[in-house]
């Protein structure tokens, strides 16, 4: 088994993506994290650039990481300027690292073009700074950038820079596809170029970008030729279209490959915390769609799929779930089979009645050609079950609302919601203000329900989504909202729709109302049998 160094660079490399940002606390927590599941190494930043960086590698050196070594990252020394006087060399030695991280170019054409230097210099740019930093008793990992665009260009030269770094004291070379524009052989191929000029004296590692949509297999290639040492990020966040995703290498080099160990024997269940550990982070939603840890990642809507599942989850599934922390999901929608309206439908033990099963799916595909969605609305389609099935009660009857907005002179926008509803014998009517006009349809709702329901004070609004079904009628589209909700211990969404927005919001809102009762009372239901069996026995 050929260990992986992974080295990640979501603090500096990362944090260069569009609406990236980390604080000084973010980036300890996540260096403390990523050394709990046993990454080789975490680049910090770039001590020069901004004093957060200077900061944050003073007060990583009071974290007890047990296995991730912290790297400083910097530049070459600037042209023209001796390295013991280059501010930027000075200040990756005062980060007081075990490793530094220097990029410089491997490439003659961005040498002379962009950095505006000779051939010669910039090749002793690149051995002064590493000797220097070297002999100052820190390791030293080169990143060798642009090696992938200079290597087709101008071979020979780019492999003298490399040559060059380890003959300086580099204990890593790190070739760099810093466009993002190399094809995977070509990677294949400039990797075992680079062992090859190397001869094996010092490891070579593989850094790539996304702009071709090949990062990860890029990043593979490289490593089945020859590459010990992977770069990349959490998310494959990073400048333009990101960086290699750590959390699909780490997967596929661990479960897909062969020969290759990473990172610590049981952090792969955890990568998919990892993953939404960083986006909340961030402050971003999670992509659904991101391979081995993303929402959808082992999500069925086909009725062919989900009935195969049923059978043998290889069927449709490359690896269980759970290796990798993630979960299956069962969707349903118009182009569900029966099978998915049983696999959803378990916990209401009406998997034998076939006929039932045909009304569900007619009533889900008369819905969604509506503008209805269910797939992430789990409440709505519990109580459309219940319907079908003869057994929801509403808990009250919706008589009238009426929802005000007006602006103030100051311009100050004030909201209030009337809501009219019958409880058995009793019609409540209720007025109520909020912050926006389906906060005080909620507050208004609460009021008309108080005293009957004591454990709707558990529950609590928590989002809120609006989709557009046709736009091209313009104003007059119909919108879909999904209001998501949660009690102490549940969360769940349930959707309406109309061409009036504040009505596909009552209508979700009353579906969340009516779902959180149901659910209270069945699990008051369940409950009663062990509680009467206590009170016997007592």
């Amino acid at each position: 088994m050929r260990r992986i160094e992974i080295y990640d660079t979501t603090l500096r490399d990362g944090a260069q993506g569009e609406g990236i940002s980390f604080s000084l606390q973010d980036k300890l927590l996540l260096t403390q994290r990523l050394d709990s599941l046993g990454f080789d190494y975490v680049e910090g930043g770039y001590p020069a650039s901004n004093p957060k960086d200077s900061e944050y590698f003073q007060r990583v050196r009071e974290l007890d990481l047990q296995h991730a070594r912290v790297c400083a990252f910097g530049m070459t020394r600037r042209k023209g300027t001796a390295v013991e006087q280059d501010s930027g060399v000075s200040a990756l030695l005062a980060a007081n690292t075990g490793i530094v991280t220097i990029v410089g170019k491997a490439s003659a054409f961005q040498a002379v073009e962009v950095i505006r230097t000779t051939r010669e210099e910039n090749l002793e740019m690149i051995a002064e700074t590493i000797a220097h930093v070297h002999a100052a008793g820190r390791e030293v990992i080169f990143d060798a950038e642009h090696f992938f665009d200079g290597w087709k260009a101008e071979p020979s030269y780019t492999l003298q820079t490399i040559r060059t770094a380890a003959e300086a004291g580099a204990r890593t070379i790190v070739l760099c596809d810093t466009n993002g524009g190399s094809m995977t052989e070509e990677i294949a191929a400039g990797t075992r170029a680079a062992i090859e000029a190397l001869r094996s004296n010092v490891p070579v590692g593989i850094h790539c970008h996304n702009d071709c949509g090949l990062a990860v297999a890029n990043s593979l290639a490289a490593v089945d030729a020859g590459a010990d040492h992977v770069q990349g990020t959490i998310n494959g966040f990073g400048e333009r279209c990101g960086n290699a995703d750590l959390l699909v290498v780490i997967a596929n080099l661990a479960l897909k490959k062969k020969g290759y160990r990473v990172l610590s024997p049981d952090a792969l269940g955890y990568l998919t915390e990892l993953s939404r550990y960083v986006y909340e982070m961030v402050n971003m939603n999670f992509p659904s769609r991101q391979p081995y840890v993303g929402l959808s990642a082992f999500a069925h809507k086909g009725g062919m799929h989900v009935s195969g599942l049923a059978r043998t989850t290889a069927s449709y599934e490359h690896i269980d779930p759970a290796l990798v922390g993630n979960e299956r999901r069962i969707l349903v929608s118009e182009l569900s089979g029966r099978s998915n309206i049983v696999a959803l439908t378990t916990k209401h033990n009406i998997q034998n009645d076939p006929k039932l099963m045909d009304r569900i799916l007619a009533k889900v595909v008369s819905k969604e050609h509506a503008g209805y969605q269910f797939e992430g609305a789990q409440g709505s389609f519990d109580l459309l079950v219940k319907e079908c099935a003869g057994t929801f009660r509403p808990h009250f009857e919706r008589l009238s609302y009426r929802v005000n907005i007006e602006t103030e002179s100051d311009g100050r926008i004030t909201c209030e919601a009337t809501v009219k509803i019958r409880l058995g014998d009793v019609i409540r009517h209720e007025v109520a203000e909020g912050d926006g006009p389906v906060n005080a349809l909620d507050a208004a709702l609460r009021k008309a329900l108080n005293g009957f329901f004591p454990n709707l004070r558990q529950m609590q609004l928590v989002d809120y989504k609006v989709r557009v079904i046709n736009s091209q009628a313009g104003t007059a589209a119909g919108v879909r909202v999904v209001i998501e909700s949660r009690d102490s211990g549940d969360v769940w969404a349930t959707v309406g729709v109309s061409e009036n927005i504040i009505e596909a919001s009552w209508l979700a809102l009353v579906d969340s109302y009516e779902y959180k009762l149901c659910k209270d009372e069945e699990q008051a239901a369940r409950l009663a049998p062990s509680v009467q069996q206590d009170l016997q026995t007592a």
